[in-house]
């Protein structure tokens, strides 16, 4: 009764000082009001385009040949099975795929960031000769696609010579295809995938950060590596959690550098890109089926393996979330 009571004292309250308003505060609330649903379908709209692919990926999955043709079945599978994994999974050679996939991105990314954080400090607080004629490279390294320069990589790693003093010792360059160790050059020398994003991601926060931090610490005794490393680095933190993870994300999905650097290291993303035309072998050769895979469950598997990919990444955001939404928003107020 008295709640009752209040709620008619309320709207009274409300008319009446829309009244004296003008008509204002009807406006006012009218448009917020309507600025909340349009807002609450837009960002329904995004979540729906972003995830609806995925979702239907997922219920594919689980689907088996039948249900793919079946014009009754849309989203719920209705002969379920699992089996689509396990081909997928033979396939890809997963557990092998999915090892050398973690060893090559944890492994890449560290060095990418490691390399890219002296490189980064180095532009904020340092003047050196031609400092800005350099920082226009760093720039050209994002804005130009790697695919520009994939004939100079082929050709320099192929006959790959230091000066001269490897043809004269050995009376021939060395051939680096096929081994991880051109990748890792290039990594180490600021020339792996977007290596100049986080070098100007690094810089900018470095830039920001007051220099009297720098000086308090060189009064109290400290030398430059040492005030970079117990002064710089710990505050940097937040910056440099979001380039490991983007690095080791983009490095996990990576097909070009993969292909090119790394074709006889079974990955993730190779093996996914060679999906359909496995599946066609194993139709033709072990079903005996001469037309091969249909089109509709060829689709399946390379979605069970997107999925299979995936998969570990999604995994990952659960556990570093917190991290990296931290991260970014400590970043973007420094920035």
């Amino acid at each position: 009764m008295i709640k009752h009571k209040d709620e008619k004292i309320s709207k009274g309250n409300f008319w009446e000082r829309n009244r004296k308003s003008g008509g204002y505060l009807l406006r006012k609330t009218s448009f917020d009001a309507a600025y909340k649903v349009v807002r609450f379908f837009l960002l329904f709209g995004m979540c729906f385009l972003i995830l609806q692919p995925i979702l239907m990926k997922i219920s594919v999955s689980f689907m088996e040949e039948r249900d793919l043709y079946n014009p009754m079945v849309i989203s719920v599978p209705e002969h379920f099975t699992t089996d689509n994994y396990l081909l997928t999974s033979d396939f890809m050679s997963y557990q092998s795929s999915l090892i050398n996939t973690l060893l090559v991105s944890l492994t890449i990314a560290l060095l990418q960031i490691a390399v890219c954080t002296l490189v980064g400090y180095g532009f904020a607080r340092y003047n050196f000769p031609l400092k800005n004629l350099w920082f226009a490279c760093v720039i050209l390294v994002i804005v130009v696609p790697p695919q520009t320069i994939s004939t100079s990589l082929h050709l320099h790693f192929r006959y790959f010579d230091v000066l001269g003093i490897i043809k004269l010792i050995r009376g021939e360059e060395l051939n680096l295809r096929g081994s991880v160790l051109p990748y890792y050059l290039m990594s180490a020398g600021c020339m792996g995938l977007k290596n100049g994003l986080y070098i100007y991601m690094i810089r900018q926060f470095f830039r920001n950060i007051p220099k009297e931090l720098e000086e308090a610490a060189y009064v109290d005794g400290c030398g430059t590596f040492m005030t970079f490393v117990r002064i710089m680095l710990p505050d940097a933190k937040p910056i440099l959690t979001s380039c490991f993870l983007f690095s080791f994300v983009w490095q996990w999905t990576d097909g070009f550098y993969s292909k090119m650097f790394l074709g006889n290291l079974q990955l993730l993303s190779t093996q996914l890109s060679v999906l359909a035309d496995r599946m066609d072998v194993y139709v033709i050769n072990v079903l005996k089926n001469p037309g091969g895979a249909s089109v509709g469950y060829t689709n399946c598997i390379v979605s069970t393996g997107t999925l299979m990919v995936i998969v570990p990444l999604l995994i990952l955001y659960l556990f570093a979330q917190k991290g990296f939404v931290e991260s970014i928003s400590s970043s973007g107020i420094k920035m």
